[in-house]
C-alpha cells in the first residue's frame, strides 16, 4: 500500500476508535478536539520520538500556563480599577511571556506545542464558563481543566504515534498479486 493511502487509512480507523470512546465508554474523560489537535501537532513536529516528547512536555506545559492564567483571572475582583477585561489581558500577557521565555530551557523549546496546549486550555475554559472558577480549577478530579486537557493532549500525541506505526504496517501490504 502506498504511504498516503496507508496513513489515511490508519488515521481514519484510529479516528473512528477515538470517536467511539469519546461519545461512548470514555465520554467526559477526554476532549476529542484537544486530542485531535495534539495528534496533528505530533505530525507537524516531525512524527518522531522528539515530536512525542515535545507534544507531551510542551503541550502540557502550555496547558499548565493557561491554567495558571485562569487561576489569576478567577481571582480578579469584579470592581477592580482596571476592569476585568484589562486584568484578564494582563494575566494572559504574563503567562504567555513566561511560557515563551521557558524556551530557553531545551525541554520547553517547542513553543508552538506550548501555544497549542495554552490555546486548548482557554478554548475549553471559554466554551465551558463554569470551569473558570476556583472549585473547578482546583478540584481533585478528572473534571479539573488541567487534568482533562493534559490527558487529552497525551492521548492525542499517542494516537499520533499509533497512527504512524499502524500506517507503517499497512505500507507492507501488497494488494497486487
Amino acid at each position: 500500500m502506498d504511504k498516503l493511502t496507508a496513513l489515511s487509512t490508519s488515521i481514519a480507523l484510529l479516528a473512528g476508535v477515538m470517536a467511539f470512546f469519546a461519545v461512548g465508554p470514555a465520554s467526559g474523560l477526554f476532549l476529542i478536539w484537544v486530542s485531535t489537535i495534539a495528534w496533528a501537532a505530533f505530525f507537524l513536529l516531525g512524527a518522531d520520538k522528539a515530536a512525542l516528547t515535545n507534544m507531551l512536555v510542551c503541550g502540557t506545559f502550555g496547558a499548565a500556563m493557561g491554567w495558571i492564567g485562569a487561576l489569576i483571572i478567577a481571582n480578579i475582583a469584579p470592581d477592580t480599577a482596571l476592569g476585568v477585561p484589562m486584568m484578564a489581558a494582563l494575566a494572559v500577557i504574563e503567562t504567555v511571556w513566561v511560557m515563551c521565555m521557558a524556551a530557553h530551557f531545551p525541554k520547553f523549546a517547542a513553543i508552538p506545542a506550548s501555544v497549542l496546549g495554552y490555546s486548548c486550555m482557554f478554548g475549553y475554559l471559554l466554551q465551558t464558563p463554569d470551569t473558570l472558577a476556583h472549585d473547578a480549577l482546583l478540584g481533585v478530579s478528572l473534571s479539573n481543566p488541567l487534568v482533562l486537557v493534559s490527558i487529552s493532549i497525551a492521548l492525542g500525541a499517542y494516537f499520533g504515534v499509533w497512527s504512524g506505526q499502524f500506517a507503517a504496517k499497512l505500507e507492507t501490504i501488497n494488494f497486487k498479486k
